[in-house]
């Protein structure tokens, strides 16, 4: 069975997506960005300002799929500046400590040239 997420308290997506998707044991989390959770706005700032509101959010629509950031086998980050990897790699750190998931990072052009970051991740989770 397919469950398509929409939490409450976390950011509104910005197109035709679900925030997550429930398929069976997995829960695929949708690309966040630096989008303050309380106001639905950005909030930009410098890598480690956005990269700790995005895994924020992560965190937050996670919790709501009743998982949290230990169960997380991957992650995608996608970087504007790959210059940012080092002060994005301590934040994300922060987040995942011992729990490392696999991850790929790539240096890409976002449709909102101030956005700095966007992740999105595949957790495993069985019911």
């Amino acid at each position: 069975m397919i469950e398509r997420i929409y939490p409450k308290g976390t950011p509104t997506p910005r197109g035709p997506y679900s925030p997550a998707v429930r398929a069976g044991d997995f829960i695929f989390v949708a690309g966040q960005g630096p989008v303050d959770s309380q106001t639905n706005q950005y909030s930009f700032g410098d890598i480690a300002h956005e990269t700790r509101h995005t895994l924020r959010n992560i965190q937050l629509i996670l919790e709501a799929a009743g998982a949290s950031m230990a169960d997380v086998v991957k992650c995608g980050v996608f970087l504007r500046d790959g210059r940012d990897f080092a002060a994005m790699n301590e934040v994300y750190a922060e987040f995942f400590g011992e729990h490392k998931p696999a991850r790929t990072t790539v240096e890409v052009k976002f449709a909102n040239p101030t956005m700095k970051i966007e992740i999105d991740c595949v957790a495993y989770k069985p019911r």
